[in-house]
């Protein structure tokens, strides 16, 4: 069988799920399948035959991956391969014999092809520091001395030093003491601050003594070991540093041998993708939107003037920006938005194409949901038929966008997965399932659609999964197309389509990224501090004249027109209008353009002139009808107005008309005519 240009292997593991392979063929839309039982021993003959054609090929199964990776390398010029597992997410469940319709969705989608997420590069040349209050730190670096170089910062919360701790008879790995106050950096450019920093002296008879203490601004390292408990020197994980409970040593063995690893060069993903173009998070120093960076729970985001700069190298792939980003400014590489959407759409088309009834779509990280998953397979019911898991790199990547993307191609109920250790990546994903929710239940749809599971008990979790009524949703479809606004444009429409209750208009809570604003015209003057605030184009200005428009479909709520108005005349009120014609630009206020008193060219704004007069009536420097004219003047003539007022204080007298040659060459005759009139004249009187 085939799927996108990919040959396809099923196989039944040993008869342990049912695979009915000419109904799995039907719902994958070919014509057979030839289902193995023994794929990865017996018949792996079957395997190598397939892999000879030269095609690239998709097994469903990843338990034996890495043996199948092992017979490709024998043979030459070997297929790309991909991998996927429809053992414990279909096969295996008690409702494993109604799973090929979710088994031909899991196939078709693991046949897609989907680009991967660019890189950056990390170094670490393996100097590893070891944070601690007692002699465990010591201990923890003697185990890793003969392997990397390591130095050990003892300290106690204050800068006398740590006390009661017995010196080692052999000085094998530097000790110091001193107090991190700040700390910054990655995997092999970490950076700490440290106070009361001093060497451990020599003669250090039944404690640890030290020498006087100084202030580092900078101690460099490419590796960290914290060892002191219930503290952290950065908000979350972070490549090359580990902080496990020094309590726990089988915690501290896997963090140290984790670290005695990270030497040399390494290519981390590059999570997040960035436009600063679509950012909307200041503008004139005005603060707009901060979601990203309140949501971020590494610290990876900071202002960067009119945006923000994500340092790839701190980014950890919480996703949070991503999820809470209302212009698609930062974006998820791992996959993309679009990538992410091709990829639910197929997993549900083929799904209820195929026959399958009110899918449950539930989105889960590749680790700890696997495991999950895992043990219901193993141990329980297994995941229920009409249940299709859905990998993430993340689940806090999941933004409204998806969600509502998924809910237009026919998902029934969304559920997302939250793995332990993510509580403080939450509360950005907890608003989007909000205002997901919100959205649906506004058009007719009911409620808990959209849910979070915070839970890590496999029994726990399947039985909620089993105690779930089945609800539907009308299958649309759409390409994604046109970032992130686009997408949830093209969502919120199919879903308003089909909705059981549809209104013109659906009221949100405040912060939602949809919304009209209000404007008083009365005392607006047309000055345009919106425009030029506006980081989406909601609003805009006539080149012609003076004019106000705006579009709803634009608008994010970001607030900077309202921060901007210098009249305070802007009201932001949130809000998705369905109407038709509500993408359309309407106009908030227009005006006649007034005409220069001086040359009678357009130059401003009736309303706006009149403000200016009225409020500089009374200034001294604008006493009388004479002095208040110059506002009722286009630029140029203001200038020409002021030149040629008499206390101008720049005007100089009028500039002689230059001399030439000719000039005194007829002066020169002119004398000479005198002089001879007055000869002659003489001469007369003679």
């Amino acid at each position: 069988m085939e799927l996108n240009g990919k040959e396809i292997l099923v196989c039944n593991c040993e008869g342990s799920m049912s695979v009915n392979g000419k109904a799995l063929a039907k719902a994958c839309a070919d014509k057979s399948l030839c289902v193995n039982t023994h794929l990865c021993r017996t018949e792996l003959g079957e395997f190598q035959r397939v892999a000879k054609k030269k095609k690239p090929m998709l097994v469903a199964c990843t338990q034996e991956a890495p043996l199948f990776v092992e017979v490709l390398d024998e043979i030459e010029g070997a297929p790309e391969i991909h991998f996927t597992n429809i053992r414990e997410r279909a096969g295996w469940s008690e409702q494993g014999a109604k799973a090929i319709p979710k088994m031909a969705a899991l196939l078709a989608e693991a046949a897609l092809d989907i680009p991967q997420a660019m890189s950056v590069g990390l170094k670490s040349g393996g100097t590893l520091l070891v944070i601690g209050r007692d002699g465990s730190a010591i201990d923890a670096a003697k185990q890793v001395a003969t392997q990397i170089h390591v130095t050990v910062l003892l300290t106690d919360g204050n800068t006398a030093g740590p006390k009661d701790i017995f010196p080692p008879s052999l000085m094998d790995v530097p000790v110091f003491k001193g107090n991190p106050t700040a700390a910054a950096g990655y995997l092999g450019a970490f950076s700490l601050n440290l106070e009361g920093f001093a060497a451990v002296s020599p003669s250090s008879r039944e404690t640890l003594k030290f020498g006087r203490g100084k202030k580092v601004e900078a101690y460099k390292c490419d590796l960290i070991l914290d060892l002191r408990k219930g503290e952290s020197l950065f908000p979350a994980q972070r490549d090359g540093y580990r902080n496990p409970d020094p309590g726990n040593p089988a915690l501290v063995h896997k963090a140290l041998f984790e670290l005695t690893d990270m030497v040399g060069t390494f290519e981390k993903p590059r999570y997040v993708t960035f436009d600063g173009t679509l950012c909307a998070h200041s503008r004139n120093g005005l603060s707009g939107c901060t979601l990203c960076i309140d949501a971020c729970p590494t610290g990876a985001i900071v202002p960067d003037g009119d945006h923000v700069t994500i340092d790839p190298y701190i980014c950890m792939g919480h996703g949070s920006c991503a999820s809470v980003c209302p212009t698609g400014a930062a974006s998820y590489a791992l996959p993309s938005a679009d990538a992410m959407i091709t990829r639910v759409g197929t997993l549900l088309g083929t799904y209820l194409k195929a026959g399958g009834k009110a899918p449950i779509l539930l989105i889960h990280d590749a680790e700890f949901g696997e495991s999950l998953i895992a043990a219901m397979a193993r141990t329980g019911h297994g995941l229920p038929a009409n249940v299709l898991p859905f990998t993430v790199s993340q689940t806090t990547q999941v933004g409204l966008d998806f969600l509502l993307g998924a809910m237009a191609h026919g998902a029934g109920r969304i559920l997302l997965l939250l793995p332990p250790g993510e509580k403080s990546a939450v509360e950005g994903l907890a608003t989007q399932v909000k205002l997901a929710e919100i959205i649906v239940g506004g058009l007719g749809y009911g409620s808990n659609r959209v849910g979070l599971i915070d839970e890590m008990d496999p029994a726990i979790v399947e039985a909620l999964l089993y105690g779930l009524d089945a609800v539907t949703m009308p299958h649309g479809s759409f390409l994604p197309l046109g970032g992130k606004r686009g997408l949830l444009g093209l969502a919120l429409t199919n879903l308003h389509r089909h909705a059981p209750a549809p209104v013109d208009a659906l009221d949100l809570p405040v912060g939602a990224p949809f919304g009209n604003v209000e404007v008083n015209t009365d005392g607006c003057t047309l000055c345009l501090s919106c425009v030029g605030a506006c980081p989406k184009g909601a609003f805009k200005d006539s080149p012609d004249k003076p004019r106000l428009s705006f579009s709803e479909y634009a608008c994010i709520q970001c607030g900077l027109c309202k921060a901007s108005c210098p009249e305070k005349v802007i009201t932001l009120v949130p809000r998705i209008n369905f109407k038709a014609g509500a993408a359309d630009r309407r106009v908030i206020k227009e005006e006649p353009a007034v005409a220069c008193i001086r040359c009678g060219k357009d130059f401003g704004v009736r309303s706006t002139i009149d403000r200016m007069i009225d409020k500089l009536r009374n200034h001294p420097a604008f006493a009388g009808e004479q002095a208040l004219n110059v506002i009722r003047m286009c630029d140029d003539c203001r200038v020409i107005s002021f030149m040629e007022a008499e206390n101008n204080p720049m005007a100089s007298k009028e500039r002689p008309f230059p001399r030439t040659t000719d000039d005194y060459l007829r002066e020169r005759e002119e004398l000479r005519e005198q002089a001879k009139e007055v000869i002659e004249d003489q001469k007369k009187d003679s």
